[in-house]
């Protein structure tokens, strides 16, 4: 959800948008069928899916045999993905090179985030100043701005402003155990984050739930 919200608001900033997902090995795959039918809907210019398999180095609950917890934890969960968004926003740093554009975008959130520290201000700044360093355009003077509009919104800032942008929040999968048609656990930290964003918004929750959710 929080993936597409910012597509949308790129959208809305007048920007050409080339969307990006990455195939990493993840568990909840049906992610990357969503994003394709969102960002077309969304009216993205295109939409391209990179594979990187972080599953052969495992490290996580979403990428090796590990269960994915379904309470709260403290600290980094086991939830996190080594390195993920730095290989990501890479991925989409090579590709704004090709492109000769100078903005990226992501979705990254520091309110509700699980407590991942590749979520935080200090990293996307961190990004910025290595893109500049690392790149044939970065060196020519081409400098790039990573912007990261979420970052400050709560969950339920993000569904009122998705609503606003007419993001059609049934058709994201944010789950890291939803099935093979998408739908949602409701038990999992991604699904309890989603349902308390929906809740303290006032809006009804959207989220197609398997029937072993309960939901």
């Amino acid at each position: 959800m929080d993936s597409a919200v910012t597509l949308a608001l790129a959208r809305e900033r007048g920007f050409a948008c080339h969307a990006l997902s990455v195939s990493y090995g993840q568990r909840h795959s049906a992610e990357l069928i969503a994003a394709t039918e969102l960002a077309k809907s969304l009216g993205a210019v295109e939409h391209k899916t990179v594979v990187v398999d972080l599953r052969s180095i495992g490290g996580s609950a979403l990428t090796a045999d590990i269960d994915v917890p379904e309470h709260a934890s403290h600290g980094i969960p086991v939830t996190y993905v080594p390195a993920r968004n730095t290989i990501m926003l890479s991925v989409a740093l090579g590709w704004a090179e090709v492109l000769a554009a100078d903005d990226l975008f992501c979705g990254v959130n520091a309110v509700d985030y699980s407590g991942y520290p590749d979520c935080r201000p200090e990293f996307i700044a961190a990004f910025e100043r290595l893109a500049a360093l690392a790149t044939k355009a970065g060196v020519e003077g081409h400098g790039f701005r990573v912007h990261a509009p979420l970052m400050r919104m709560s969950k339920a800032d993000i569904v009122r402003e998705g609503l606003r942008l007419g993001v059609d929040f049934s058709r994201t999968v944010s789950c890291y155990q939803a099935d093979g048609d998408g739908r949602a656990c409701g038990r999992c930290d991604a699904c309890r984050l989603r349902a308390e964003g929906f809740s303290s918004a006032g809006l009804p929750d959207p989220t197609r739930y398997s029937r072993q959710s309960g939901e």
